[in-house]
C-alpha cells in the first residue's frame, strides 16, 4: 500500500516538476506572462501558465489508469498486488464514465482559465462559463448514475423541489470553490499549498470510507500541485494563473461531493466536514466579496483585500503570511475527518473550535486595519 501511495504522488509530481520547467520556457511565445501591477505582488514579469502543467500532471496518469482499468480487470494477476490495489481496480462499472466525464469538466475549466489568463475575459462572462461547466458536470452525472455528482440526495422526494435544491446547491458548492481558490491565489505558493493541506484531509475522509478511486486521484492532485510548488513556493518563478487556480478549486470541490461523509446509522453532521476542511478558502472568499459589496465595489474585480494582503499590511511577509494561513488551513481542517466518528458532542465541539479560530483571526486582522 505504501508503495502504490509513493507512485500515485511521485508519477504527477516529475510529470508536474519537468512540465511547469518547460511552461517557463513556452511562456513568452503563448504570451502568457504577468507583468507588476497596482494589485499585484511581485516585482518582476513572472510567467503564468503553470496550470498547464498542473493539469496535464493530473489528467494524464489518472486518464492512463482509466484507459488500463479495463485491461487489468481482465487479467488474472491480482494476486501479484496489494490489497488495496486489487479493491481500487474493481470498481462499479459506472465510476469509470464518472471520472472520464469529471476530466472532461475538469479539461474545460482548464481551457476556460487559459482564455482568461491570455484574453482577460471579463468576471461576467468567466463566472457564466464555470456555471454553464459545473452545471454540465451534474446534469450529465445524473445522466450516467442518479446522485453522480450532487450533494444533499437526500432531499430527493423529502421536501417539494427537492431535487432541484440539490442540483442548485451542487453547481453554486462548485462555482464557490472553484473562485474561492482562484481567488486565494493572490501570492506565490498560497494556492497551491493549501489544496496540497486541504486534499490530505479529504484523503483522511474518503479513505475511512474505502472511497479507493478517489483517494488514488486526490493523491495524484496532492503529487501534481507539489510538483508545481517547488517552482511557485516564495519567491515563484513562475505562477498557476487561472488556468491552474480554477482547475484546483474546481476539481477538488468535484472530488468532496463523490466523497460519503455519513451512512446511515453514522451522524447526518458528516456532511459538513467539507466546510471545516476548506474553512480559509471559504473565508477568504466571503470576506473579500463582503469587503468589496461594503464599498460598493464590484465583487468579482481583484484587489488587495485579501485574508493574504491583510496579513502583510500588519507586517508580516510575504512568506510569512503564506505559512500562516498554511498553519490556519491545518488547524482547521485537521479536526474534520472526525466528525464522520463523533457523537454530537464532539461534533459541536470540532465545529465550534474551527469557528473559534477564524474569528480569532478575524479580529486579529482588523486591528489597525485600513482597508485599501
Amino acid at each position: 500500500m505504501i508503495l502504490l501511495i509513493i507512485a500515485l504522488v511521485l508519477a504527477p509530481m516529475l510529470m508536474a516538476l519537468v512540465g511547469t520547467g518547460l511552461a517557463k520556457r513556452m511562456a513568452h511565445r503563448l504570451g502568457m506572462l504577468d507583468a507588476p501591477g497596482e494589485r499585484k505582488v511581485h516585482v518582476h514579469t513572472t510567467p503564468r501558465n503553470g496550470g498547464i502543467a498542473i493539469f496535464w500532471a493530473i489528467a494524464i496518469p489518472v486518464g492512463l489508469g482509466l484507459l488500463m482499468m479495463p485491461w487489468v480487470q481482465s487479467h488474472r494477476f491480482f494476486g501479484l498486488l496489494p490489497k488495496h490495489a486489487v479493491t481500487l481496480m474493481r470498481l462499479e462499472h459506472v465510476s469509470l464514465p464518472l471520472t472520464w466525464l469529471l476530466l472532461a469538466c475538469t479539461l474545460a475549466m482548464h481551457l476556460l482559465g487559459l482564455l482568461d489568463d491570455r484574453l482577460a475575459l471579463g468576471a461576467l462572462p468567466k463566472l457564466i462559463g464555470q456555471l454553464a461547466i459545473a452545471t454540465a458536470l451534474v446534469v450529465i452525472g445524473e445522466k450516467l448514475k442518479p446522485g453522480g455528482f450532487r450533494i444533499l440526495t437526500v432531499l430527493d422526494g423529502k421536501i417539494t423541489g427537492g431535487y432541484f435544491i440539490s442540483c442548485a446547491l451542487t453547481v453554486a458548492w462548485l462555482t464557490v470553490l472553484t473562485n474561492a481558490f482562484n481567488f486565494l491565489d493572490n501570492m506565490d505558493g498560497l494556492a497551491a499549498g493549501v489544496a496540497v493541506i486541504c486534499s490530505l484531509m479529504f484523503v483522511i475522509t474518503a479513505a475511512h470510507n474505502a472511497q479507493w478511486l478517489v483517494c488514488a486521484i486526490l493523491l495524484v492532485y496532492i503529487g501534481a500541485i507539489l510538483g508545481f510548488l517547488w517552482h511557485n513556493f516564495p519567491p515563484a518563478s513562475i505562477f498557476m494563473g487561472d488556468g491552474g487556480s480554477m482547475v484546483l478549486g474546481f476539481l477538488l470541490a468535484a472530488l468532496t461531493i463523490r466523497t460519503t461523509y455519513f451512512s446511515p446509522p453514522e451522524p447526518w453532521y458528516g456532511i459538513f466536514t467539507p466546510l471545516l476542511i476548506c474553512a480559509v478558502p471559504l473565508y477568504d472568499f466571503c470576506t473579500v466579496i463582503a469587503i468589496r459589496m461594503g464599498h460598493g465595489r464590484n465583487p468579482m474585480k481583484g484587489d488587495t483585500n485579501h485574508f493574504s494582503h491583510r496579513l502583510t499590511r500588519h507586517g508580516f511577509s510575504n512568506k510569512a503570511a503564506v505559512l500562516i494561513i498554511y498553519a490556519i488551513t491545518l488547524a482547521t481542517g485537521l479536526s474534520a475527518p472526525l466528525l464522520v466518528r463523533a457523537d454530537a458532542v464532539g461534533a459541536a465541539l470540532i465545529a465550534l473550535q474551527a469557528g473559534s479560530l477564524l474569528l480569532v483571526i478575524h479580529l486579529l486582522e482588523r486591528v489597525g486595519e485600513h482597508i485599501q
